[in-house]
């Protein structure tokens, strides 16, 4: 498979954070309706498919992450970019053990099973809500735009010994 583009790739990650923040918004609908009686079989396809996105997609958002984004800016000798990439760091391993928990609970109401315990979904739900928004805001607001300038000096720097 030929290599991403690093712009590409930035928009990549960047279209993804859209898709969580859009797949965050439909579980939170979701539960309300379920919250309030609404009949779980009229969700158990949104179910699905949420759980699929945070699964598939948004677990390989991490891992691209981990592998094309973090190791430059952990060589970094700017100590707050470094905490900041160390702390998503942390940050994705507290998703992961918060998804390990939900997702069975979204299975079982795509599946028409009725052992989830609503309290504990809400629970649930909440935490994997504030992990997600806190990350995506840390992400957008420091690492993204740095990994994005480090970047374009690396481009400008290739340019210009091309040039020579």
């Amino acid at each position: 498979m030929k290599p991403v583009p690093l712009p590409d790739r930035f928009q990549a990650l960047d279209a993804c954070h859209q898709q969580i923040h859009e797949h965050l918004a439909e579980l939170t609908d979701v539960l309300e309706k379920l919250q309030v009686g609404a009949d779980e079989s009229q969700y158990r396809q949104q179910m699905r498919e949420i759980e699929a996105f945070f699964s598939g997609t948004a677990h390989q958002h991490h891992a691209d992450e981990e592998k094309n984004i973090f190791p430059k800016l952990l060589a970094s000798d700017n100590a707050e970019l470094v905490q900041a990439v160390k702390t998503l760091q942390q940050d994705h391993g507290w998703i992961e053990q918060n998804w390990l928990e939900l997702a069975p609970m979204l299975r079982a109401i795509a599946n028409g099973e009725d052992w989830v315990d609503m309290a504990e979904l809400q629970h649930s739900v909440e935490v994997f809500l504030a992990l997600l928004h806190d990350h995506i805001l840390l992400e957008e607001t420091l690492i993204y735009p740095e990994a994005k300038g480090q970047f374009a000096q690396e481009l400008a720097a290739r340019k210009q010994r091309i040039a020579s």
